[in-house]
Formats: C-alpha cells, structure tokens, sequence
C-alpha cells in the first residue's frame, strides 16, 4: 500500500534533482535565519549559490546533540516562538535535553511521513492501534497518534504503564495493531500470557521503534503475539519517528528521502564512504522549517541501499540499526555493541530476552559482564546452570572475540522498561 505514490516510486535522476532543490534553499534558509548556522556557514565558507551537486553537501560542517545542547533552549530555532506550534524534547538523562520546536508545516509534513511508513509496513483504515509509547514531552506516541490517524486507523492512545489495563483495552476494543517499544511489547506478551487466554487478543500488526530490535527479538514478539512486526526509525532532533519505516518486505528501511537526506560517513574522519559501505549515517532535513539541521551527527551505525525495493518503491533504504558510534563499548581494545550480545542471548533456549551489560574497571583492564534472565521454568540442577553459563560463555567469546563474565539471575529479576530499555551500566567511570 502506498500513501504518496508519486514520491516513493519517483526515479532516482528525479529524486536527486528535487534533493538538491531543495538542499541549496534549506542551507540559505539555516544562514538567513538561525544565527548559529550564519556562523558556521560562514566561517566554512559555504552559501547556497556554491553547491552545485549533491557531493557538495561534504563541505558543511556537521552538526552534533551537543551544539543543540549549547544552544539550548531555542537557540536553534529558525522561527520565532509565535509560528512554533508545538514543541518536544529528548529525556535529557545524559545533560540538558535537546528541545525541538514544530511549525504547523512541519506538523503536517510529519504526519505525512509517518502515514507513508505506516502504509508501507501494512497499517489500513481497517485497522484499531494501540499507541503504548508514553505521550508527552518524547516524540514518539504524538508522531505515530497522528501519522496513523492521517491514514484513516482507530487510534487508541493508551500510552504506557500499567500494563493489565492496556491489555485489557487491547482485549476488549480488540486492537490489531500495537505501536511500542520492542521490549516493552516483549514485556507486554510475558504479562498477557500470565492473566489471560491469547486467544482472546486480534494483534495482527506491529509498529515498532524508538529502539533497536534484532532479528531474534523481533522472533520472539511475533511468535508470541502471532503478529507480523516492522520498524520505524528517527529522533526528536531531526523530527521523531517517519524518518524512515520497513515495508512488508522488511529488507531495509524506506527513507523519506525527499524530506531528508541521508549520508554515511566514517565516524572517525567524518569522510563520506563508498556507496554500499557500513559507517554512521547523518542526516540533513531538507523541508523543516521550525529547527533545520544541516548533516546531523545520528551516531547510528547503518548502510544505505539505492537499489529499488521489490514492494516498488524506488528510494533509497537504510539497514537495521546496528548500533551507535556513542553506544559501542570498547572493551579491551575490542568493540561491542549491545545488538551481538542480544543476538547471542536469543537464541540460546532457557534463558529469556531481558538482559542487563555491566562494565567495570579492575586495576587496569575493563571487564565486561553479561547479566540474563532464566524463562520461567526453573532449573533445579546447579550443575545445569553452569553447563548453561559456559555454553553463553563459549557463543559470546565466538561473536565478540573477548571472554566476559555470565550471571544468570531469577526470572523477573531485570528491570522492565515502558520505554527504551537501558541495557548498559558503566561503572568505570566509579572506580578509583
């Protein structure tokens, strides 16, 4: 299904064209109107009149969360507060948030991104969504709330905490599409199945995002919710999710590419990389008119596809999340992301998905411990859990290349989240 047939089988000769249209406004847009942009453009010796090609997007300097941060409030903005209709703003758990503001057009065009991945990845009119992403100040529920009203669905704006009455609306108004949080619809399932028949649940769809999902989790959810899932990518500060979103096909993520556009880059030299190649996507938003961001540092590790999709879309897609530059932890010289421990986890029987990473700094070295869940059958033997512990050990060392420490707790015994999981405590930032 497609919402905007036009843009999303557009040729790419077209779509380049429109891109660098609309590339060469937004850079006169930033200096004309947002200081700090003025300042940067400037000094690196860039106007609108000197990109000629797409390739010279290269010379703007990127932008970082931090330069929000220093910026924050609205320091940003390109409008004054008067023509900002709404405005959101990240958790800021790790410093000042970074605040977004949204025009009335900037509104609508989200919708209609968010409508555009919805359809892609199944969503009708038919269908009654159950929003479990918390509404408020994160951009998630909002982005989605709307987006799936554009296309004509029941929305349900249930949000999210106190799971028993979710999953008795879910039961009751017999919902068929769910919008949350892997994890959290992971968690949804465990707590439906322990007070109910599933039987009694028509989930046929899921929506899911603000954080990332592996193939094995994403398994797991529709195995036990008997739903077919998609995922939808972006972030508060380049608009909230409709970023990007999977069609029926889920080989790669459909970017609206005509309101953004996306490099990859190393992370290291910011150098842009050969088409095909893996690296840290930045993202320039060509249409926003509250908060534009030239070349947006996501952190997100990703390759990009231009090849056209079998669905018949002919934008380029992003791959699944990998990780992030800034979420890698460096582990005796090694590199680890979250995503190969949870790859590894799933697909090991009697131990559940839930999992916590503890790192730590003995005298010199850092340590790495694994920290995961039993299932609900319990195992009696203490041999067996040290038979179960070696085997994690032993698949963990073959992925990672690095041996870490495994401890396998009680179930129920990690923290659920409602929102995106924290799997990593640092602590080597405590050591003395």
């Amino acid at each position: 299904m497609f919402f905007d047939k036009e843009i999303e089988t557009m040729s790419r000769a077209d779509m380049d064209a429109l891109q660098l249209i609309r590339l060469k406004r937004i850079v006169d847009y930033c200096g004309k109107n947002v200081p700090f942009y003025e300042r940067r453009l400037r000094e690196a010796d860039i106007t609108a009149e000197k990109i000629k090609t797409l390739d010279d997007i290269q010379y703007i300097p990127p932008t970082t969360k931090e330069d929000l941060r220093d910026n924050y409030p609205f320091g940003l903005f390109a409008r004054p507060l008067k023509e900002i209709t709404r405005i959101h703003a990240s958790s800021g758990t790790t410093g000042k948030p970074t605040v977004v503001g949204y025009t009335k057009n900037d509104l609508d065009m989200w919708s209609d991104c968010v409508a555009r991945i919805a359809a892609a990845g199944g969503a009708t009119s038919d269908d009654i969504v159950q929003v479990s992403f918390g509404y408020g100040m994160f951009t998630g529920a909002l982005g989605l709330h709307y987006g799936l009203e554009k296309i004509g669905a029941t929305v349900i704006p249930n949000s999210s905490g106190n799971t028993e009455k979710a999953l008795m609306y879910m039961r009751d108004f017999k919902t068929t599409a769910l919008v949350a949080t892997p994890s959290y619809a992971l968690y949804m399932y465990e707590s439906a199945k322990s007070i109910s028949d599933m039987s009694e649940y028509n989930l046929k769809l899921g929506l899911f995002g603000s954080e990332g999902c592996t193939p094995e989790m994403r398994k797991l959810i529709e195995e036990g919710w008997g739903l077919f899932a998609t995922d939808n990518y972006g972030m508060s500060e380049l608009l909230g999710p409709g970023v990007s979103g999977e069609c029926k096909q889920r080989e790669g993520l459909h970017f609206c590419e005509d309101h953004f556009f996306p490099e990859i880059v190393d992370s290291n030299t910011l150098q842009k990389l050969p088409e095909g190649k893996t690296g840290e996507l930045l993202v320039t938003t060509l249409t926003k008119e509250g908060i534009p961001l030239l070349r947006y540092r996501t952190r997100d590790i990703t390759r990009l596809n231009y090849e056209p999709c079998k669905c018949g879309r002919t934008g380029v897609r992003m791959d699944k999340v990998t990780g992030r530059s800034d979420d890698m932890l460096k582990i005796r010289g090694v590199n680890v992301f979250p995503s190969q421990i949870e790859s590894v986890l799933v697909s090991i029987d009697k131990v559940g998905p839930h999992y916590q990473l503890i790192v730590r700094r003995e005298g010199f070295t850092d340590t790495l411990e694994v920290q995961v869940e039993l299932m609900d059958a319990m195992i009696d033997k203490y041999s067996d859990i040290e038979n179960l512990q070696m085997r994690i050990k032993d698949r963990l060392f073959f992925v990672l290349g690095i041996q870490c420490k495994v401890s396998i707790v009680e179930h129920n015994t990690i923290e659920r989240f409602v929102g995106k999981a924290k799997r990593v405590v640092d602590l080597r930032g405590n050591d003395k």
